[in-house]
């Protein structure tokens, strides 16, 4: 019988609430970033490097443009006749069936698909994270220390460590503590949510986990405690580069304005790890006579006849003449009218800012939504409109 070392399933099912009206109608995953990609590129991106080919993609809020995003895994070469990648919503049993009630509750309801391919290892990652990570490192350290789960951990900044799930360590890595968005943190380690188990130990602790009415079937909160708590051989891997989660309005900005200084970001332009799409085809970027660009992405299909400074332009913008756009990223299809000013603002997709518009921030804010003026997907921001302040999701 055929089989899979290793298998990835992707968590791509989560609302993102956090990000307000960016994911309204698409799913996390599935947000356009770094203008050409959409965030679900470079976990799918990482496991084609890896060679991984065989990555379960679990889906469950608004799946259809992510569905049809990735559709045959051909753009990232995971298009196989055996394993590939595989969209898997939740689904009626001819006994039971139900939403995913949680992240492991997720893999719970998908033990067949992975037992199809009889793997000695599964890997756990999320679709929601800005890194370029070659996990055949990682699990050449899983085996090397002989783990039954590794957790790949970075060094976060310590008023920020109650954001995430926090270990200790001994001096072999091997984990001796686990607290999940502790209060006060005893360390600053934290998880990137990137797990590595031993597919045996991983699928006992799914069935006793779902056996448990009081969980709420969560890797971080219940079953990596539970594992640790057995006794179980859990280590951390220490990851050595670029990670951001970008689940929040502000993180995303954040990371996508990182993108444009690649010292401080995930490399776009490398050649040796290229960041894999799914990209359409369209007509060449035009910059007009009268135009001026300075430090910004602008992608394929873009106008530009005004000015554009350190911003994102996705495929298919349009800047028009004496409008500017700056410390922005402006999404997929959307469109500034002539005579519009944009700073410090994300724009959605297939949206359009008629002319004589102003959007930016005005005053001081806090780091709770940090200015950032966001206008949904397809939206029509009427001529003249003025939008000063800062944090709206309009």
């Amino acid at each position: 019988m055929l089989k899979k070392e290793c298998v990835a399933m992707l968590l791509a099912g989560g609302q993102g609430s956090r990000l307000g009206c960016l994911t309204r109608n698409i799913a996390k995953p599935a947000v356009s970033f770094g203008g050409k990609y959409r965030i679900i590129d470079f976990s799918l991106s990482n496991c084609s490097h890896s060679n991984i080919d065989t990555v379960g993609v679990v889906t469950q809020y608004k799946p259809f443009i992510l569905n049809s995003y990735i559709g045959t895994g051909s753009a990232w070469d995971l298009d196989r006749a055996f394993g590939g990648v595989n969209i898997l919503p939740p689904y009626m049993g001819e006994t039971e069936g139900s939403w995913y009630k949680g992240t492991a509750n997720a893999i719970y309801q998908n033990i067949d698909f992975i037992n199809h391919y009889d793997p000695e290892y599964v890997l756990i990652i999320s679709g929601d994270h800005i890194y370029k990570m070659n996990y055949v490192t990682l699990l050449e350290f899983h085996k090397e220390k002989e783990a039954e789960v590794t957790i790949s951990t970075l060094e976060v900044p310590w008023k920020e460590a109650t954001r995430f799930g926090i270990m200790s360590v001994d001096e072999d890595y091997k984990i001796t503590k686990f607290q999940e968005k502790p209060y006060q943190p005893e360390s600053n380690l934290a998880s990137m949510g990137v797990y590595l188990f031993n597919w045996s130990v991983l699928k006992e602790a799914l069935i006793e986990d779902e056996m448990d009415e009081d969980s709420e079937h969560d890797f971080g909160k219940n079953v990596i405690p539970m594992l640790l708590n057995q006794g179980r051989k859990l280590y951390a891997y220490s990851f050595q580069g670029y990670w951001k989660d970008v689940g929040t309005i502000e993180s995303y900005y954040q990371a996508s304005m990182e993108s444009l200084r690649s010292q401080e970001s995930v490399n776009l332009f490398d050649p040796e790890f290229r960041i894999l799409s799914n990209d359409t085809v369209q007509t060449p970027h035009y910059v007009g006579v009268d135009a001026k660009i300075e430090n910004s992405l602008i992608c394929n299909g873009c106008i530009v006849l005004g000015k554009v400074s350190n911003s994102i332009l996705a495929p298919g913008v349009y800047v028009g003449e004496a409008s500017e756009v700056k410390d922005s990223i402006v999404l997929p299809h959307a469109k500034i009218d002539a005579n519009t000013y944009i700073e410090k603002a994300i724009i959605g997709e297939k949206t359009e800012i008629q002319s004589h518009c102003l959007i930016r921030p005005v005053g001081k804010y806090s780091s709770a939504h940090s200015g950032i003026t966001v206008v949904q997907d397809h939206d029509i921001v009427p001529q003249g409109t003025v939008l000063e302040a800062g944090g709206l999701c309009r």
